[in-house]
Formats: C-alpha cells, sequence, structure tokens
C-alpha cells in the first residue's frame, strides 16, 4: 500500500471550524518533505464530484496558518450521499490520478468517507474539525479550543453591561447535540447557570437557581444555554418563562451564532491541526487506511472511523461537578 501511494488528496468538509487551514497546510507541507504530489480538493464533496481540484505545494500554503475558515471552502453534498454519486467522485479521483484522501471535518464527512472506502477500496484518513468537540477518539477537535476561547471573550463583555444595568443575560451558544461549549466556556467565564442538552435540569431549578442569585445579592447574571438544551423550546420562551415568574429580572438574550466559527485560531488548535495532518500522511503511508487521527492524553492515536462515528462523546461529568460547586 505504501509504495502505492504518490499523490494526496485534502479537502475540508461540513462546517468550518478554526485551525482547518492549519490542517490544510500541514497535509501539504507534509507531502512536500515526503516527495508526494498533493491536490487539494475545493468544496469538499461536492468539489471531488465536479473535479474541483488543484496542484498544492508548500508555498500555496503560506501565510493561512493563522487564518479562519479554510481556504479550500466547504459544502454539503446531498449526492456523494447516493452510489451515483460516490461513483462520480471516483472517476474523478482516477482521472486526477489521486492514490489516497485526507478529509477534514466532522461525523457527515466521515461517514462519507467510510461509505466510499468500503465501495472502492480507497485510502482513506480523517482528521477531526469541527467546534464541538463531540467526536469519539479524541479528547479534542481541530476548533474547539478557539471556540471557548471566543465565547467566553464574549461573555466577558456581555457581563460588563449585565452589570451596568443590573440584567440577566441569556447567553445561547452553539451545540445541539452536546453541551462541550457551553460547559467549558461556562465554567470559564464564571456563568451563573450552565444548560445542556445532556443534563434536563428542568425549568423549577432555573427559577430556583435565579432565586438564589439574587438573595445571595448579586444584581446580574449569566445564564449560557447550550442550543440542544431540551428545557425549553428555545432561549426566547425561556427569557419569557422567567419573565413571567420573576418579573424582578431584565432579561435579555444574545444569541452567539457563527461567530464561534470564526476568528484567528489559538495556538493550541493550530498546534493540534499540525500534528494531525503530519500523522495523517504518514499513517497513509503506512498502509493504514479507514482511521481517524485523534488526540488522548497529548499523545495521536488511531481510531477507526467506524467507531469515531458510531456516537457522540460525553460530556465530562468532573466539569459538571466543578460547575456545580461554582455556581453556589
Amino acid at each position: 500500500m505504501a509504495s502505492e501511494i504518490k499523490k494526496i488528496a485534502v479537502f475540508t468538509s461540513g462546517g468550518d471550524s478554526p485551525g482547518m487551514n492549519a490542517g490544510i497546510r500541514s497535509v501539504v507541507r507534509t507531502c512536500a518533505y515526503l516527495k508526494l504530489e498533493c491536490v487539494g480538493i475545493y468544496r469538499g464533496y461536492e468539489g471531488m464530484i465536479e473535479g474541483d481540484f488543484k496542484t498544492l505545494d508548500a508555498r500555496s500554503v503560506n501565510n493561512i496558518i493563522n487564518k479562519g475558515g479554510t481556504i479550500l471552502k466547504s459544502a454539503r453534498c446531498h449526492e456523494f450521499r447516493t452510489k451515483e454519486g460516490r461513483k462520480k467522485a471516483y472517476d474523478q479521483l482516477m482521472k486526477e490520478g489521486i492514490d489516497a484522501f485526507v478529509v477534514i471535518g466532522g461525523n457527515g464527512s466521515f461517514a462519507g468517507a467510510l461509505s466510499f472506502n468500503e465501495e472502492y477500496n480507497f485510502p482513506v484518513m480523517g482528521i477531526p474539525g469541527t467546534i464541538d468537540n463531540d467526536i469519539l477518539g479524541s479528547s479534542y477537535t481541530i476548533g474547539f479550543d478557539t471556540a471557548i476561547n471566543t465565547v467566553v471573550e464574549v461573555i466577558d463583555k456581555i457581563r460588563d453591561t449585565a452589570s451596568s444595568h443590573n440584567r440577566l443575560f441569556f447567553v445561547e451558544v452553539m451545540g445541539r447535540d452536546v453541551g462541550h461549549i457551553a460547559l467549558n466556556a461556562g465554567v470559564g467565564a464564571g456563568a451563573e447557570e450552565i444548560l445542556i442538552p445532556e443534563q434536563n435540569l428542568g425549568l423549577e431549578r432555573l427559577l430556583d437557581s435565579l432565586k438564589r442569585s439574587k438573595k445571595s445579592g448579586k444584581s446580574s447574571s449569566i445564564v449560557i444555554v447550550a442550543e440542544g438544551d431540551k428545557i425549553g423550546k428555545n432561549v426566547f420562551q425561556l427569557k419569557e418563562y422567567v419573565e413571567e415568574h420573576l418579573p424582578i429580572y431584565d432579561v435579555r438574550v444574545s444569541v452567539l451564532g457563527h461567530m464561534q466559527r470564526g476568528g484567528s485560531p489559538t495556538c493550541f488548535d493550530r498546534v493540534l491541526a499540525s500534528r494531525m495532518g503530519v500523522k495523517a500522511v504518514e499513517s497513509l503511508l503506512e498502509g493504514k487506511s479507514n482511521y481517524m487521527v485523534g488526540i488522548r492524553d497529548n499523545k495521536l492515536i488511531l481510531t477507526p472511523i467506524s467507531e469515531a462515528i458510531k456516537a457522540h462523546t460525553e460530556i465530562d461529568e468532573e466539569l459538571v461537578k466543578v460547575s456545580d460547586i461554582m455556581t453556589t
């Protein structure tokens, strides 16, 4: 297998995350270092089907390590979910003479790579790039550290105005299925309450917590809400419920939205992406395929993609306990 690989493609897929460019740069420069050809595929699987390829060398990725987003663009591709779409993609790869690819993305991107590998026995390697930090087989995904730092910075600013006007702020962060961003950023920013999908705390507990905060002398409060939290239909319903039952509070809502995906990646994400890119290329040359590069205890590991996409990572119960103590 190793001797057969002369040209490797790299692309980003699914939702963008800070550090993807650092991952692209790492794959390209590792290929250059090992005297391999490297091809960038634009717009993920959609670009693969359409043959939107560009040869990349070490100089092609100058000055991108500090940039958020992805220079190769990203797109969701329904056609690749069909056998006909994957056949078109395979034909394009063969036409270009590509021997393997590295996909930087999340669960959906990896599921596509798994199906492609099973049908064509084509060497694939995954690098986890998502701000949600929800992929099994890695303690951290590329973009998560940047996202939580962005959230903490914004919450610090919101707290300034909350304190000035004696207000309660509900701050909604990303996390449809998992609460990693909410929990970590909430603890880091000193939130008075943190609502995550993994724990249905209930509206009454929320009211009790806010009442205790008021009695303890707090004139303002910050409540972090993951978008997938189950205790209300949405963050605006929570606002209305609190206003109805605790009229003493002047309540505001701030939905952070896609700003969490943007911005220059942190040093942690840049280093992580660089390490993972090198590991991905080296693993392909060692004859490995259908794995995702992950990190655990600061050591790079390989997890079968079939295992990585089985379920979401579990919430850190120790951090939940810390959160409960800190919000006392």
